[in-house]
């Protein structure tokens, strides 16, 4: 349960500070933005494991700020191929 409320809100920080960092009006709301980070997670965890970037054994539950860093850079490109298929339709 901890794991679940744990994700929502470090998916909840990725997704706002993409939103601000990427300029422009985008109407999302809390859950949206919620779900922007977590999407971006992912993409951030799959930038990862194309650099070899890997965690140690034992290293899977605790906190990297590397990991909200990569986070935060897969929420901006997923934010950015939004916008892009946004405009073509």
């Amino acid at each position: 349960m901890w794991w679940l409320i744990s994700t929502l809100i470090v998916g909840l920080i990725a997704g706002a500070l993409a939103r601000l960092l990427v300029p422009g009006r985008d109407p999302m709301g809390c859950f949206m933005t919620a779900a922007l980070g977590i999407i971006g997670s992912f993409v951030g965890g799959a930038i990862a494991y194309l650099l070899n970037w890997q965690p140690r054994a034992g290293d899977e539950r605790y906190f990297h700020p590397a990991g909200l860093l990569l986070s935060v850079v897969g929420a901006i490109l997923v934010l950015l191929i939004w916008r892009m298929m946004k405009k073509r339709t």
